[in-house]
This record gives structure tokens, C-alpha cells and sequence, in this order.
């Protein structure tokens, strides 16, 4: 059986786990600590990150990108009679979803306010891109059908809804295809599939302690929306 090894709130990893999830693949996962590195695992991965995945074979394979164009030429791709050339477009769009992922943790990270909002402006572009992308008539981001731009997306979009849901401060404020487009994502259930039963709490701990985010309800939107008039 193929094996993730995996840090728990690791959103290259939940990317990994949501194309096989996807798939339907089955898995197992075992679980690291990052401060704390293996000598078995850094033996497995050259670059010392996760994910890792060690196929049925049991050759490690490292790289988010290399793990998920392996899982579908091993697999075969998630949607059927995709052109070369949207297949390329799929691969720019997912990269796009993560090369963000870093700078989502950064601006969560964020210790005050002023660091906060110039992440915050830097870290949305993003998703204003997609804004201007999405047609606002599909579910997903291209059709009704999941796709590989989806599942590099989850894992941003996942993040945003847990901020979201307990500090009210929304990444996607006045963004209002953004914003379905995650609510159809997170419906489908592969947002908890794809982390540990003790995500959202470790996550919360991570991001919420000691952190700007974490300070308080009554300042987390207003300067934010405002600039954009997009509060409500």
C-alpha cells in the first residue's frame, strides 16, 4: 500500500492526500515532527520536507509536484479528454495554488497588525486572479467536475474557512465566486479526509496563539474591508 508520511498541518501534503483521496486510493499516512526529524525519514527525503511517498514499490518519492504528476500518470488523470494544452493550463493554476501556500502560513503567522495587512494584501492577489478567472456558473473551477486545479486550491481554501470560522476575519471578503467556489469544495467532504481527526485543533493552536490573528474578533476585517468596502 502506498505510505504518506506527513507533517499534520502541512498543506503540501493535504494536496497529496486530496489527490488520492480523490481517486480513491487507498493509503496510509504516518506522521512526523518537524522539529524533531527521523534519521529513517531524512534518509527517504533528500530536500528533508514532506510530503514523502513511498509507492507500493517502495521508492520514496519527495516534491508535491512530482508526487501528484506521478499519482496520476500511475492512476490515470482525475478528469477524462483533457488536451495537452489545458493540461498545462491545469498544471499553472495549480502551481499558482501553491506557491501561496507558504505565504498563506505567513500571513497567519503575522505577529501585529501592520505585518498582518501588508501580508494580507500581498497573500489576496491570489485569489483575486481566480476571482477573475471563475465563471461563477460551475461548482468548480472549471466545470461541475472535480479537476487538479481544485485539490492545489483545497488546501488554501480549507485554511480560510477555519480563520474564517473562528476569528471572522474571510481572505475571500468581496470576493463572491471565490467564496462559493470553497463552499462547493468543502461540501464534497474532501477537507477531512485529507487532515488528521485533530487538524482544525492543532491548526487553531498554531495559528490563533501568540499571533495577530489570534488577538482579538474586533479588529481582524475592518481595515481589510474597508479598503476594499466589502464588509457584511
Amino acid at each position: 500500500m502506498i505510505k504518506v508520511i506527513s507533517f499534520k498541518i502541512c498543506p503540501f501534503v493535504q494536496r497529496v492526500t486530496a489527490a488520492l483521496e480523490a481517486k480513491q486510493i487507498p493509503y496510509e499516512i504516518e506522521y512526523i515532527s518537524l522539529k524533531d526529524k527521523p534519521q529513517w525519514f531524512l534518509d527517504l527525503a533528500p530536500n528533508g520536507q514532506v510530503p514523502v511517498m513511498v509507492t507500493e514499490s517502495g521508492t520514496a518519492l519527495f516534491e508535491s509536484d512530482a508526487i501528484i504528476e506521478y499519482i496520476e500518470d500511475e492512476f490515470g488523470p482525475i478528469e477524462a479528454g483533457v488536451t495537452n494544452e489545458q493540461r498545462a493550463l491545469d498544471r499553472a493554476w495549480s502551481y499558482l495554488g501553491s506557491k501561496n501556500y507558504l505565504v498563506q502560513c505567513g500571513t497567519m503567522s503575522s505577529k501585529d497588525k501592520a505585518t498582518f495587512e501588508e501580508r494580507v494584501e500581498r497573500f489576496t492577489k491570489a485569489f483575486a486572479k481566480v476571482e477573475a478567472h471563475l465563471s461563477g456558473e460551475t461548482k468548480y473551477f472549471k466545470s461541475d467536475a472535480l479537476s487538479n486545479v481544485d485539490l492545489a486550491w483545497l488546501p488554501l481554501l480549507h485554511r480560510a474557512a477555519i480563520i474564517k470560522k473562528h476569528t471572522d476575519f474571510d481572505f475571500l471578503c468581496g470576493l463572491p465566486k471565490t467564496q462559493a467556489w470553497q463552499s462547493a469544495l468543502l461540501e464534497t467532504g474532501l477537507a477531512d479526509k485529507t487532515v488528521s481527526a485533530d487538524f482544525e485543533e492543532l491548526f487553531t493552536d498554531f495559528y490563533l496563539s501568540d499571533t495577530y490573528l489570534g488577538t482579538g474578533n474586533d479588529i481582524q476585517q475592518s481595515s481589510v474591508c474597508a479598503s476594499s468596502n466589502c464588509c457584511g
